[in-house]
């Protein structure tokens, strides 16, 4: 595999942001293999983790985080990609960091919308018109 993207992710329109990392498959690897990424938490605490199965056609990787909070602009977090085996052995180790150039206090505290239909959070917006500012909850430094 080789690292071909890496960012933060932020959607403003539902409150959340993402670690979200790209690869690509450079060699066949054994039918049954997975990825294993385990993301720094922002906010502190144990790394966030997520699996993925990879297909034997399948070139392209995306590896996204489940959603983070406290990420600060300028600060590298660091990210570690496992390729392995079906039966568990490691093929490969990635270890790289994600930097954001925003900190995550531009998102609302809470989303925009809500629903299929992307209608407006009542919680969010005043009289259904004016965005109200919700203080977004605290991270230490």
């Amino acid at each position: 595999m080789q690292l071909t993207g890496k960012i933060f992710v932020f959607n403003y329109r539902l409150a959340y942001a993402t670690y979200m990392v790209t690869l690509d498959k450079k060699e066949p690897v054994p039918e049954g293999s997975i990825v294993v990424a385990s993301f720094e938490n922002p906010a502190g605490g144990e790394p966030l983790t997520m699996e993925r199965k990879v297909f034997a056609k399948q070139t392209k990787i995306v590896l996204e985080s489940p959603d983070v909070t406290c990420v600060r602009k300028e600060k590298p977090y660091s990210v570690t990609i496992e390729l392995k085996r079906p039966d568990g052995d490691l093929l490969q180790t990635i270890k790289t960091t994600v930097t954001s150039k925003l900190d995550q206090d531009v998102l609302p505290a809470k989303p925009l919308v809500i629903g299929p239909a992307y209608d407006k959070n009542p919680e969010m917006f005043k009289d259904g018109k004016t965005l109200v500012r919700i203080k977004p909850p605290s991270c230490n430094s």
